[in-house]
């Protein structure tokens, strides 16, 4: 049986965790800008893919090796930082292809950019490996219940941030036919890419 007295107190972290930027969210806002309101759909899902492998880790105890190798967190972290400069790269090429009129290259792939995005964010993982084992409450199935929490958290998050990008790509949609206007998209797009790396080699220098 789970413990269903949990949800209040565990809505408002889950809200306290997606209100301030975070990769996750500025990817999606990025993914709007650059790809579309279709291209945003499918990185949602990516992402939902992403936390849904970490939220199956933790149930599955894996979180307890996290937790005992630090290092392991640091190195996911350096992964995510790389991964979005190799974005800001990309979107950066598909600009200047806009602006010398052969923008015929689709970035694509937005589901798996999605999900290896959400695997390398550093706030999903202490999430769920911090935050989601405080609320088991008198379950008698600790798994099930962190599973149950695991979805509603993912849900929340999917719609969400996919309404972020789905809004962010009525922009993309109004400016697509402007060559120069869907440059100076990418350009944005390659621009949150670099500062969530900074971000996020900022946290691990200070940590």
């Amino acid at each position: 049986m789970v413990d269903l007295t949990v949800l209040p107190g565990y809505v408002a972290v889950i809200m306290l965790f997606l209100g301030p930027p975070g990769p996750d969210m500025a990817y999606m806002l990025a993914v709007g800008l650059e790809g579309g309101r279709r291209s945003a759909v499918k990185a949602i899902l990516g992402i939902g893919t992403g936390m849904s492998l970490y939220a199956a880790a933790t149930v599955a105890g894996l979180g307890e090796i996290a937790r005992s190798y630090p290092l392991v967190l640091d190195a996911v972290r350096i992964l995510g930082a790389a991964y979005l400069l190799w974005l800001a790269y990309v979107t950066v090429r598909h600009a200047r292809r806009a602006i010398s009129g052969h923008d015929d290259v689709k970035s694509g792939r937005w589901y798996l950019r999605g999900v290896l995005v959400s695997i390398t964010n550093p706030k999903i993982i202490l999430f769920f490996l911090a935050v989601l084992p405080q609320f088991i409450g008198s379950a008698d199935d600790p798994g099930l219940q962190m599973t149950i929490l695991g979805a509603i958290d993912i849900l929340m998050e999917v719609i969400l941030y996919g309404f972020i990008g789905v809004m962010a790509g009525f922009f993309h949609a109004r400016l697509v036919d402007s060559t120069k206007a869907t440059a100076v998209l990418n350009y944005m797009a390659s621009t949150v890419y670099v500062l969530l790396a900074g971000t996020i080699c900022g946290e691990i220098l200070l940590a």
